[in-house]
């Protein structure tokens, strides 16, 4: 009994003390001292470790490593790891013999064990609960499914807690410590994931839940300070710069979380430029691509100050990044420029219809490599910014959405030339998208071998409806017009005469 009321006395709590000592004990040298309210108190022995080192003494020893002042050696650190391992041997093996520690345990897995009956039995219900709600938009769905998938630990961190209360209130404090832990931990689960469930992105999504599962779970088991020592301790040098493993992860975690933030006010702000009708569509786009940019590169940078990296430090890295722009990636940097230069000047914006070569169709998306045109049969080009910029392009729809479209035809030498361009001209006219108030004209064109021949020229207003087809309709009421008035469109043909004197083999 002296180990404990010692440690309580160096800690100045007063608490009840188990008379049994399975709690709080020197044959249990990993559990922590309890203040009276059951729960673990900060500050002194870890759950894990029986190592008489309080966190004031690693946090001392961190702030040392990161001034340069005291270096952990590899010998150090290997006497960290296996007095770890030597902490949690011995509170595994304290598991095995019999007392309340045993007991809180089986507790434990029994509450794990009615929390996962209950997840089933819960779920089910709540899945035909869920059927018959109808008009429910997609984010109270996705909510559901997220809280439908932690109904184990809800269940589970409900029944600890109230088992946990009950036994604080009947028994002594030390009896209900694990249960009181093993709650607290599953209800920073269950908060961790469902604040988690924000993220988009599934992979960044796990990487988040877990990483802060990890931090909570070393958090409130006591050996956050310690685990962050040692891994502190794991460092590279090199003349003033130091990087260890711990600069790493608060660096990832830092700028992950600045990321997060950087994409939602991204979100946010590219909606309202899009919604803004004052502006052009080319420049929504190269507003949305110049914030974007803005907003990550200064997260980016601001993660790495915050964590304490000296950022002129990256100038050999910008040297490097510069000749390797130079060389490598040429072609690359173009197409950026090229989709800049294109985005300033309005040359060609999304909903645009243009002629590239062989390709025809409508501008879908202009990104920072390459635009994305659409074509009537339903492909999907992606032409580099580079080409659009030295190559030629026929852009149908630039200044306005005017498109005046020719087809050719003919009629035979026996027909009135003026009643043929009154019919064409009518014709044209009877057509749907063929405008009105920009009249069709016909004009002859030549007098062929065997036919007179015309042009017929009209103009449509949206030609991302195709061109193809509006002359194919244009035809096809030439063609009923000619044959309702007896117009005949003629064809070569080719008299064969058999002389005198000549025989067919």
């Amino acid at each position: 009994m002296g180990g404990p009321v010692k440690a309580f006395a160096q800690a100045g709590t007063v608490a009840k003390i188990d008379p049994e000592c399975h709690g709080l004990s020197h044959t249990a040298p990993g559990f922590p001292l309890q203040d009276p309210s059951g729960l673990p108190k900060r500050g002194s022995r870890s759950i894990l470790t029986g190592m008489e080192q309080d966190t004031d003494q690693a946090e001392t020893g961190a702030a040392e490593t990161q001034s340069g002042e005291a270096e952990v050696a590899p010998e150090a650190l290997w006497a960290q790891i296996v007095d770890l391992w030597l902490g949690v041997q011995t509170f595994v093996t304290s598991l095995a013999t019999p007392g309340w520690r045993l007991y809180q345990v089986l507790i434990i897995l029994g509450l794990a064990v009615i929390a996962w009956g209950l997840h089933r039995a819960s779920g089910t219900a709540l899945n035909a609960w869920v059927r018959d709600r109808k008009g429910w938009s997609p984010w109270q769905l996705r909510g559901l499914v997220q809280l439908r998938r932690r109904f184990g630990l809800i269940w589970f961190a409900g029944l600890a807690w109230a088992i946990w209360a009950v036994m604080q209130s009947v028994t002594w404090p030390s009896r209900s410590y694990l249960i009181g832990v093993a709650a607290t931990l599953a209800t920073a689960w269950v908060l961790i994931a469902l604040a988690a469930s924000l993220v988009r992105n599934r992979f960044l999504r796990r990487v988040v839940t877990w990483a802060l599962w990890i931090y909570a779970t070393l958090f409130y088991l006591g050996v956050a300070d310690a685990v962050a020592a040692f891994l502190d301790g794991l460092a590279i040098s090199m003349g003033t710069f130091r990087l260890s493993v711990l600069d790493v992860i608060l660096a990832v975690a830092v700028i992950g979380v600045l990321f997060t933030g950087a994409r939602l006010l991204s979100s946010t702000a590219s909606t309202s430029i899009r919604q803004n009708e004052d502006i052009s569509p080319s420049m929504q786009v190269l507003a949305v691509k110049v914030l974007q940019m803005i907003l990550y590169v200064g997260a980016f940078f601001l993660g790495l100050r915050a964590i304490g990296i000296d950022l002129t430090g990256l100038a050999v890295l910008s040297g490097a990044i510069g000749v390797g722009l130079g060389f490598g990636l040429q072609k690359v940097v173009s197409n950026l420029v090229s989709g800049v230069i294109i985005l300033l000047d309005k040359s060609i914006k999304p909903g645009d219809v243009i002629s590239l070569g062989d390709t025809f169709g409508w501008i879908q998306t202009l990104g920072a490599r390459y635009a994305s045109v659409v074509t009537r049969d339903g492909k999907e080009y992606l032409i580099p910014n580079e080409d659009l910029i030295t190559g030629q392009v026929v852009n149908w729809s630039h200044s306005n959405d005017f498109v005046r479209l020719d087809i050719y035809f003919g009629t035979a030498y026996g027909d009135d030339p003026h009643q043929v361009r009154k019919l064409a001209i009518e014709a044209a006219r009877g057509v749907d998208r063929v405008l009105k108030d920009r009249a069709p004209v016909c004009h002859i064109v030549g007098f062929g071998d065997s036919s007179v021949d015309y042009i017929l020229r009209f103009w449509i207003k949206d030609p991302t409806g195709g061109l193809t087809n509006i002359r194919g309709n244009v035809y096809l009421a030439l063609w009923d017009t000619f044959q309702e008035h007896g117009i005949s469109i003629p064809f070569p043909q080719r008299e064969v005469r058999m002389l005198e004197g000549t025989s067919a083999e």
